[in-house]
């Protein structure tokens, strides 16, 4: 019998908790959105929390926050990515549920493939077999069991927010000025400029920043979204990644779409009708199919 390695033995268990731990958004978001509070106050407050936690590691671990003007420019662009991403997501969770929405994000890796044939790179055959096979699943899983289809403007927005992160990652795959920057400082200054651009928002806005946000539950639930699905999702990712490989860590994030859909059934009673499951089971498969076929 086969020993496992060691790199195994910390890598897979690393990589599925980073798909639980990013399922795990609606399940801080969304009951700070019942009880009122805006999106923009709900991701200051965990980008917010987030950029300290981050910050106060860098600083333990001794690493440098220098960067160069032109970095700056890259950072401030994925930085707006990033946020754009994040309220698409929340936004969506208004119209969609949540775990549906959660799942039309994790589409992303198609999403970066598309993109990639505009950067003249041609995708393979598993990529387009995988493209196709996911859009349809999208199709099936947005209509209702009882021939109501879900609503259009949520579908849009989760699929926005997929897009928006897949631009994220195509540069951060392809800018040079940044390949020397870690995985650590690259989030923090992302999320930093999250952070400046929800603040505007609600200083512009007239709601008040703690809207919505009184209780100890409350409070509570914003430090578990700045931990779990922003901290230790992004720290085990990179764990995952190095021990065993970007391929099987991606693949490993199939948790995070059955880790929401889990969390909206169970904790929020959203519907898990059968097109639902069948919808998302073809997208899982057709992500999963491309990401091991290509080894990318």
């Amino acid at each position: 019998m086969a020993r496992i390695s060691k790199s195994a033995l910390i890598g897979y268990p690393a990589g599925i908790i980073t798909g639980i731990a990013y399922g795990l958004n609606p399940l801080f978001a969304v009951p700070l959105m019942a009880n009122g509070a805006t999106v923009e106050s709900i991701l200051f407050f965990r980008y917010s929390f987030a950029v300290v936690m981050l910050g106060l590691f860098l600083l333990l671990t001794k690493q440098s926050f220098k960067i160069t003007a032109k970095q700056a420019g890259v950072l401030f662009i994925l930085g707006l990515l990033y946020t754009t991403s994040s309220l698409c997501l929340f936004g969506s969770y208004n119209y969609i549920a949540s775990g549906l929405a959660t799942t039309l994000v994790f589409l992303f890796p198609v999403l970066v493939a598309i993109i990639m044939v505009f950067l003249r790179v041609v995708p393979s055959w598993p990529v387009w077999i995988a493209t196709v096979a996911s859009f349809g699943g999208v199709v099936i899983m947005t209509q209702g069991s009882g021939g109501e289809a879900a609503d259009p403007l949520g579908v849009v927005m989760a699929l926005g927010s997929a897009l928006f992160y897949a631009l994220f990652i195509v540069i951060i795959n392809r800018s040079k000025v940044i390949a020397n920057i870690s995985n650590s400082l690259l989030t923090f200054y992302a999320l930093m400029v999250g952070a400046v651009i929800f603040l505007g928002k609600i200083i512009f806005s007239d709601t008040a920043i703690t809207a919505g946000i009184s209780t100890t539950v409350d409070w509570l639930n914003l430090v578990g979204l700045a931990l779990l699905p922003t901290i230790v999702s992004t720290a085990t990712l990179a764990v995952a990644t190095r021990n065993v490989g970007a391929t099987k860590a991606s693949v490993l994030g199939v948790f995070e779409p059955v880790t929401a859909i889990l969390v909206g059934t169970l904790m929020f009673d959203e519907p898990l009708t059968t097109n639902i499951v069948v919808g998302i089971v073809i997208s899982i498969l057709a992500v999963t199919f491309m990401i091991s076929a290509t080894k990318r």
